[in-house]
């Protein structure tokens, strides 16, 4: 397999075919992320895809789903992406399900039509970074869409037939817009109703604007005990009609599998019993990204 840069995946997608198709971010800007700094977005030619297909299909026979990398594969043109999507399914026709990063700019550029069509060709879920719901922290963190943008686009997918997940950062508002955040988030998922929502705890990368604002003071980091008040009024505000709430990521205090709606309330409770100290916690040195 043929890969550039760092390749990046969601957890979820740790048993599959990762297939580059792109490298790197087309938005690349957002201020907390250095995955593809000094990385120039492109498209991978049609012959490196093919082979790297065709290598899959001789080698990985025994995996059933299908990632396709980079960052935001959605903003690959729809011939281009339908011809890829088609290969894999000539190619490797066991193939159960295809995932891709989206983000909002991206999916909203597909018509209702366009997003139908892949689903038929077998893309099955959308992974989306929302980050948060709160317009000022979006702003902040140049992440390029605004709330009601990213509501449209999470509900263009949920339409279109296929699954949507759902990244949110806690401390990204810092200690001063902590609450607000996590309402606002709160609020947003609610209106876009995924399947998936996956809470990170944010972690403050060097050589990033998000960390000169740390190192000059613009910037103040969330305690342990302020990013669990974030998580808990974040869950208090999000209502889903199904799904799952996952706090259980590398980067997390508090790994939580919230089934919902039933285990909402279980999961506050359970949140409550930390802040009173009754839960361990991940300690410090072991979170990760």
């Amino acid at each position: 397999m043929h890969y550039e840069g760092n390749v990046i995946r969601p957890p979820s997608e740790a048993n599959s075919v990762i297939l580059q198709v792109t490298v790197g971010c087309s938005h690349n800007k957002c201020t907390f992320c250095g995955t593809y700094k000094g990385e120039r977005f492109r498209i991978k030619e049609d012959s490196v895809v093919e082979a790297d297909i065709r290598y899959a299909a001789r080698h990985m026979s025994f995996l059933r789903r299908v990632f396709l990398a980079d960052g935001d594969a959605l903003v690959v043109p729809q011939p281009r992406l339908s011809w890829i999507l088609t290969r894999v399914r000539e190619e490797m026709p066991w193939i159960q399900r295809v995932g891709a990063y989206g983000n909002a700019k991206s999916i909203m550029r597909k018509s209702p039509g366009d997003l139908e069509a892949l689903r038929d060709l077998g893309l099955g879920i959308v992974y989306m970074g929302l980050e948060s719901g709160h317009p000022d922290v979006l702003k902040d963190i140049r992440k390029g869409a605004s709330a009601e943008t990213m509501i449209q686009a999470g509900r263009r997918v949920r339409d279109a037939g296929m699954k949507l997940s759902v990244t949110v950062l806690l401390g990204i508002a810092g200690r001063e817009r902590s609450m607000e955040h996590a309402r606002a988030t709160g609020q947003v998922l609610t209106a876009m109703d995924p399947n998936y929502v996956g809470a990170l705890t944010v972690m403050v990368l060097p050589d990033t604007p998000l960390g000169r604002d740390l190192e000059e003071g613009r910037f103040r980091l969330p305690g342990t005990g302020e990013v669990l008040e974030e998580l808990r009024e974040m869950l208090a505000n999000t209502r889903l009609s199904r799904g799952l709430f996952m706090s259980n990521h590398a980067s997390n205090y508090l790994p939580l599998k919230v089934r919902m709606p039933h285990d909402r309330e279980k999961a506050l409770e359970a949140i409550d019993k930390a802040l009173e100290g009754g839960v361990r916690l991940k300690p410090e040195w072991m979170r990760a990204l």
